[in-house]
């Protein structure tokens, strides 16, 4: 009611009145909140050239997540992650919290030179991978053989890689991605992500060092050079690992039972991954028999429930060894490796794998129970 307001501010008034008899200051004007835009340099360069397109055409957005021809030493991806188009604003601050670059490695392994440059015509990142520098050595001779995976998190099934420079540790790319299909608002919730490789010929790559860059922090007004110390990759907690080991000598029959796991790393962006577990049977150095469980999607933590056999006779039981590896399926790409454990009764890849190795052999026709921390390699 009018009536009350009007009393309410007469009695507020008298009272601001008296404060200022009592404390002797004289009055001062009332401070009126005012609500203002506030505005970056880097979004008044973006608007800027936004103006120019949005009022003429609807941006493109490529209808496929394959790489299109390019000239040499080019590549690019169109539409990259549009299964994730829908990230809100909150999503990409804290993507941007989480891969935020620290300015002090822990360890220092080389550093790596690159351009970014943003088309608004054409709403399409180009990405030139340059140089590395000061790599460090993972081969026996002294040098590496380097090159580069890219990827725009939190999309991890599009991937695109430098051709492999082979015996430096300097290596020079000059190489040319094209990411197409980017509005401008739907890049600045990307994260750069540049991972560096050593190509192994005979085994797994070895990671040398990655960089993560928040696109919302690129000012696209015009062409941007970076060099960016690597950072050695996290060695996460992989989970653990559920099994059993049964041997039976008067058949000859070796029998390992996976159960289940628990706490699994998620590989996918939905924060799940699609395990299942590839088993290995070596003798030495030499893989003679493989099995694999069914593919668990979107868990980590499944129940697989899963036995295999395999005929070991009683005088080989020491000299081979089970290499179980808990693996993320992938539609597009490779499967990539969650974790691995080796049971063995003499180079297991633990203490715990080995005991759980001898512990089965010193109790043959028992099943002996045991809980694994996998390892990241």
């Amino acid at each position: 009611m009018p009536g009350t307001r009007s009393g309410v501010a007469w009695s507020n008034l008298k009272g601001a009145a008296q404060d200022i008899v009592d404390s002797g200051n004289p009055p001062t004007k009332p401070q009126v909140p005012v609500t203002q835009a506030i505005t970056t340099p880097l979004q008044n360069n973006i608007n800027r050239k936004l103006n120019g397109f949005l009022s003429l055409r609807t941006p493109l957005i490529g209808g496929s997540g394959t790489a299109q021809t390019k000239p040499q030493n080019v590549s690019s991806v169109g539409n990259a992650g549009e299964g994730t188009a829908k990230d809100s604003a909150n999503k990409s601050i804290s993507m941007t919290d989480m891969y935020l670059d620290s300015n002090d490695p822990s360890e220092n392994v080389g550093q790596i030179h690159f351009s970014l440059e943003y088309d608004f015509q054409n709403t399409t990142l180009i990405l030139k991978v340059l140089q590395g520098k000061e790599l460090p050595a993972k081969d026996l001779s002294g040098t590496s053989d380097p090159y580069v995976r890219v990827t725009l998190l939190p999309d991890k099934k599009h991937r695109l890689e430098t051709k492999i420079k082979r015996r430096t540790l300097n290596p020079r790319w000059n190489e040319t991605f094209y990411f197409e299909g980017f509005p401008i608002q739907k890049l600045q919730s990307r994260v750069l992500h540049l991972h560096v490789f050593d190509y192994d010929r005979f085994s797994r790559d070895d990671s040398i060092g990655e960089v993560f860059l928040p696109l919302c922090q690129v000012d696209f007004a015009g062409k941007q050079s970076f060099w960016k110390a690597l950072k050695p990759p996290a060695k996460d907690k992989c989970g653990e690992l559920l099994s059993s080991l049964c041997y039976h000598p008067s058949n000859s029959i070796l029998t390992l039972t996976l159960i289940k796991a628990r706490n699994l790393k998620a590989k996918d962006i939905n924060g799940k991954s699609d395990p299942y577990v590839k088993v290995w049977l070596q003798f030495g150095d030499k893989r003679v028999e493989k099995r694999k469980t069914p593919i668990f999607t979107c868990t980590l933590n499944p129940v697989f429930n899963e036995s295999f056999s395999f005929n070991v006779p009683w005088e080989k039981i020491r000299e081979c060894s089970l290499d179980v590896m808990v693996m993320d399926f992938d539609n597009i790409g490779r499967n990539e490796l969650i974790g691995r454990i080796l049971l063995a009764g003499k180079n297991g890849s633990g203490a715990s794998e080995t005991k759980h190795w001898q512990d089965m052999i010193s109790k043959p026709r028992q099943t002996v129970v045991q809980w694994h921390r996998l390892k990241p390699e």
